[in-house]
């Protein structure tokens, strides 16, 4: 048995641990937060302020309807309440899966390049060009693609507005860069399986990862009162969705096609 291709099997069972998928559904958050903050607009504007114009007129009744606004305005405050509570988990989680799949994708590299050396040297072919390509991408990407505690940066999304900026910006710009960084991996394989006269029929990428602008989400979201960001957060939740499945794709048949090579 090849101990790089045991490494590789486990580098695959670990996705379901640090790939998780999240559902779309999570965009509830943001939908009911406008639907609480228009609520009471329209119940400040249209319920409250005529009350008070006109508490002379039957002061007993007015004052019984005062006290129904502050109920509905508690009502209303619980749910903003609970909503920013599910949208720190929420934040904590896109965060979260961020860091894990990218410690996952260091191993990944390393074991697919302990692989075409295996392969390599069976063949007794001399692949130190792509493994060196291969190793340089792995640096890059230990280097570029740090750990963000997710914790920290939920709680700080709670506090402000400019850390949910900051972590909508990092998850956009860091999973597109890490998909055009694999790309450029799995070109340099294929070279590299090539050059050792193994034929490997990767899975190409159906649906890459666009280059959102941030600049454009946050214009958007500014000029709509903020219901452009239901989009924002849901390509969020669903670009690393198809990511993990594209790469699972990827290491099932690499997996499948060298097994019997090393067997």
């Amino acid at each position: 048995m090849s101990l790089v291709l045991e490494n590789l099997r486990r580098d695959a069972r670990m996705r379901f641990e640090t790939d998780s998928e999240m559902s779309a559904g999570w965009v509830a958050i943001p939908l009911l937060s406008i639907g609480a903050a228009t609520s009471l607009f329209i119940a400040y504007f249209f319920y409250f302020i005529p009350l008070v114009f006109t508490i002379q007129t039957n002061p007993a009744a007015q004052f019984a309807a005062i006290g129904g606004f502050f109920a509905i305005l508690g009502i209303i405050i619980l749910v903003l309440i609970a909503s920013a509570i599910v949208f720190t988990v929420m934040t904590y989680k896109l965060v979260k899966r961020r860091n894990t799949h990218f410690n996952r994708q260091s191993f990944l590299y390393e074991d697919l390049t302990n692989l075409v050396k295996e392969v390599a040297s069976k063949k007794g072919v001399d692949v130190s060009l792509p493994v060196n390509n291969l190793d340089r991408t792995l640096r890059e990407a230990r280097i570029e693609e740090t750990e963000k505690s997710a914790a920290l940066w939920a709680i700080l999304s709670l506090i402000t507005g400019l850390a949910v900026l900051y972590v909508y910006y990092f998850l956009m710009k860091d999973f597109f860069k890490h998909e055009r960084r694999e790309d450029a991996f799995i070109e340099d394989l294929n070279r590299a399986f090539a050059a050792t006269g193994v034929s490997v029929n990767l899975p190409r990428r159906s649906y890459p990862i666009p280059d959102r602008s941030f600049v454009l989400y946050f214009i958007l979201s500014i000029i709509t009162v903020g219901i452009f960001s239901v989009y924002w957060i849901y390509v969020l939740l669903t670009d690393p969705n198809s990511h993990f499945r594209q790469q699972a794709l990827i290491e099932d048949t690499v997996v499948a096609q060298f097994a019997p090579i090393l067997a």
